[in-house]
């Protein structure tokens, strides 16, 4: 099941360049660490093999006590100072590699924030994502970019002090009274040897490299085995679905993925397990078995050219480590460069996410800073179809605000109410028409400073598991009255009173094990009072109450003049009696707004579907 042919050596430099470029824009000291570090690794090695090998030689020519004295102390003095800076060295990369995998969720992260809504959205940016993160868990991906050039730098620097010390090897000339020995002297000899020493030495790790090319080859084949095995491999490990697992055995289901079916990714019969018992093995014991052979032609040619009496003891010890590095050098170059190349499957998801563009106009005008907050917003002919859809969500909605009002959106799922605040907030275009912000389309001004014009607690919205008091602010350094009064308008006051450490609490346990857990209600609540600390001209509540039981909604509603003050209040909500404190209400129907009144206009109209709504829900609370 492969997949595709091997990418060219120019598409293979040019993507991982690329995603090293990634890494030092937005981590410049990680990979400045673990470049300093590898570099020093590759070279300091090459001190002690000279030192060692004067040092043999004085021993076994009977050299001078004093010189003897003095190369050991060199020696043990350059030691040192290596094994400083090592020990220095290895600190930097561990503090700068802390929470590496963080890290390049970073540049992901930041991706997800500069692009357009409608992108994040959608189901092509989920399978990048969900393809990256499955390639960094098995060890592909971008995360495999910075160990590569790590190899690559390492086996060049590796390769040029081996070479440095390794020259004299073939230069040093067998005396003519050594008979037969001669031979090694001889240019041909020495061209073939060498020849065949670089045979083998790229012959290890491109049969190694050959191995790993199943794993790129078959890469869309692991993404899918991967994401279904990420996906059910880790049920168990949301708190938020615990209850469902236990209580449905879903363990069972998921079981099926990674456990009992011997054919998938993971089993003793799948595509891989195959792979790795026939041609990806095969490849594997190849490599090894000529890496040894190499190991056995260098000790043979230093050791025959010290018999025939062209160097001494001491030569023989530095050859055979600096020849030995040469040929790790030069494995590690090839090994490297196979790895670039077959990590280039997997980075294809990694740019493909990268490059989606932005195609919403930010805009340039500057949204007034009004004191009075008087902002009219109008919908013109809006239509709205999602990306890929044939149908409109929403179609011909005309309508204008009133500031300072109270609005209520409502309707059956799926009317269009969560898509109509979307339109508004400017998290999609319109498909169709326009909104206008004090008579000028809302495209035309600045992105950011136009939502910021906006407080919303959406449905789906999230607490992170910080700090209560940082949660409301949405920041760091905050005003701590001014938090205590959010959440007391937004009835959070008895809940944050039985808190020991009050606005410092932490929400949740994910940093700290004294964290609470709060109910569906408080949760919401606290969103209630983060929508108030960025006291926006608009605040709007896509179904505020649905967590908060009937007692708590009641007094939600019967604070929420207080609570929006001059604002201009939006409601999308399902329970009609958030309605009543409105002063104008919208019933949206199949994408379309086809009532709009008062709550008291509106019942008046028998035939009208507020109407039905509301006597559907009001029969439950009356006799």
């Amino acid at each position: 099941m492969k997949d595709k042919k091997r990418n060219s050596w120019r598409t293979v430099f040019g993507m991982n360049h690329r995603a090293l470029t990634l890494f030092c824009t937005y981590h410049p000291r990680l990979v400045a660490a673990r470049f300093c570090s590898i570099i020093w690794a590759a070279l300091t090695p090459y001190v002690g093999i000279y030192l060692s090998a004067l040092v043999i030689d004085e021993l076994a020519g009977g050299g001078e006590p004093l010189r003897l004295q003095m190369l050991v102390l060199v020696t043990l003095a350059s030691a040192a100072v290596i094994a400083l800076g090592s020990a220095l060295l290895n600190r930097w990369k561990e503090i700068e590699n802390a929470g590496i995998v963080l890290k390049m969720e970073h540049i992901c992260g930041e991706k997800l924030l500069d692009m357009d809504y409608v992108d994040v959205d959608a189901t092509q940016t989920a399978e990048y994502l969900s393809a990256i993160r499955q390639n960094q868990n098995i060890g592909w991906g971008i995360y495999r970019v910075i160990r590569d050039y790590e190899e690559l730098c390492s086996a060049v620097f590796t390769l040029l002090g081996g070479l440095a010390l390794t020259v004299t090897l073939f230069t040093s000339r067998v005396p003519e009274e050594a008979g037969a020995y001669t031979l090694l002297n001889h240019p041909i000899f020495v061209v073939l040897l060498i020849g065949m020493m670089l045979l083998i030495t790229y012959a290890a790790p491109a049969l190694a490299n050959k191995a790993e090319s199943y794993w790129a080859l078959s890469a869309r084949y692991l993404q899918l085995a991967n994401r279904l095995f990420s996906f059910y491999g880790f049920r168990g490990h949301r708190r938020e679905l615990a209850a469902d697992v236990r209580t449905y055995r879903q363990d069972r289901i998921c079981g099926r993925f990674f456990r009992e079916n011997k054919e998938d990714t993971f089993g003793s019969k799948s595509l891989m397990a195959k792979y790795g018992r026939g041609p990806m093995g095969l490849y594997k014991a190849a490599s090894a078995a000529v890496s040894v052979v190499f190991t056995g032609m260098v000790y043979g040619f230093v050791c025959m050219k010290a018999l025939a009496g062209a160097f001494g003891l001491g030569a023989v010890t530095q050859y055979v480590a600096a020849i030995t590095k040469v040929s790790i050098g030069v494995s590690g170059l090839i090994s490297a460069l196979g790895s670039m190349q077959n990590n280039t499957a997997f980075l294809e998801p990694v740019f493909g996410f990268m490059d989606i563009p932005n195609r919403m106009y930010q805009g340039s005008l500057t949204v007034e800073k009004r004191r009075d907050r008087k902002y009219q917003v109008e919908f013109r002919k809006v239509s709205f179809r999602y990306p890929g859809s044939e149908t409109y969500a929403l179609r011909n909605i005309n309508m204008k605000f009133e500031i300072g009002k109270r609005l209520a959106v409502v309707g059956m799922n799926g009317s269009g109410k969560t898509t109509f605040i979307k339109l508004l907030c400017r998290l999609y275009d319109p498909t169709e028409g326009e909104i206008l912000l004090n008579g000028i389309d809302i495209r035309k001004y600045n992105y950011r400073e136009y939502m910021d014009i906006f407080s919303v607690v959406f449905q789906d919205f999230r607490l992170l598991g910080l700090k209560l008091g940082e949660n409301v602010a949405s920041r760091v350094d905050y005003d701590r009255e001014r938090v205590l009064d959010c959440l007391e308008k937004a009835g959070f006051s008895e809940r944050l009173a039985e808190l020991s450490k009050g606005l410092d609490t932490y929400l949740y346990k994910d940093f700290d094990e004294d964290g609470v857990d709060l109910s569906g209600g408080e949760a919401q609540k606290v969103a209630i009072a983060r929508s108030l600390y960025k006291d926006a001209p608009f605040i709007i509540l896509d179904e505020p109450t649905a967590a908060l039981d009937p007692i708590a909604e009641a007094e939600i509603y019967s604070k929420f003049d207080g609570i929006a003050g001059d604002k201009t209040a939006i409601y999308i909500s399902h329970r009609l009696s958030s309605c009543k404190f409105c002063d104008e209400i919208l019933v949206f129907h199949e994408g379309e707004v086809i009532q709009q009144g008062t709550h008291a206009a509106l019942l008046d109209d028998t035939n009208g579907k507020y109407y039905a709504l509301w006597n559907a829900q009001a029969q439950y609370y009356t006799d």
